[in-house]
């Protein structure tokens, strides 16, 4: 019985250390990832966008540096992925949010899961970017919008509102692809509906104030 217990104590011991390596790693992905937020929640003053994007971006090469160090910490348990994987994941959400977002700021479009993984240098191997880690950031990253388009309309920026509206209808459309079961990604997905009612509110109150750009209000005629 002694020689199992003891067995079980260097178990225990092994693994409490390589958790709390993780955590150490995990803690500056936090701190990085909290510093690039930080930085574009500029977009919502009167700042150039070129200035936001430029701090912003300058904490993705230290998160992705960030994730190869927890890369290599896993490597000494490999086949035990998951067993660690709530230890970064609402980081990862957060990290992921702000990259959908800041490549949105630059594109208007959807940053795509193998476009994540490759900024993070997540591509191959057994750590890769969960799937609904992935999903989960792009639900984050809704929330930004509401607030944006009045802020952006605040400055006279009349034409957000039906832009980020197309855009957050069309995500909204290809999350109802999936069968997503009744837990936290679910509930995520609930709350972007909510995002998008609150951005059409403000299109709309754009829209009867007659503040809808000259082109738009053709297209709406036409």
């Amino acid at each position: 019985m002694d020689a199992q217990f003891e067995l079980f104590r260097a178990q225990l011991d092994e693994s409490s250390t390589l958790r709390d390596r993780i955590r150490a790693v995990v803690s500056e992905i936090e701190s990085a990832s909290r510093v690039a937020t930080a930085a574009l929640l500029l977009v919502h003053q009167p700042v150039p966008l070129a200035d936001v994007l430029v701090k912003a971006k300058a904490q993705v090469e230290v998160i992705k540096g960030l994730y190869a160090q927890l890369a290599e910490v896993l490597k000494e348990c490999p086949g035990q992925y998951y067993r660690f994987h709530g230890d970064w994941r609402t980081e990862t959400h957060m990290v992921v949010s702000m990259l959908a977002f800041t490549h949105w700021l630059e594109t208007g479009g959807l940053l795509m899961h193998a476009e994540a993984q490759e900024k993070l240098g997540l591509c191959s191997g057994e750590f890769g970017l969960n799937v609904e880690d992935y999903l989960t950031g792009l639900c984050f990253m809704s929330n930004e919008f509401p607030r944006f388009v009045v802020n952006r309309v605040t400055a006279g920026d009349y034409d957000c509102p039906k832009r980020v509206l197309g855009f957050l209808t069309d995500l909204h459309a290809s999350f109802r692809m999936l069968n997503l079961r009744n837990d936290f990604l679910r509930k995520k997905f609930d709350g972007m509906k909510y995002d998008l009612r609150r951005v059409e509110e403000v299109y709309y109150d754009v829209k009867i104030r007659g503040l809808v750009p000259a082109e738009l209000k053709q297209e709406t005629q036409s």
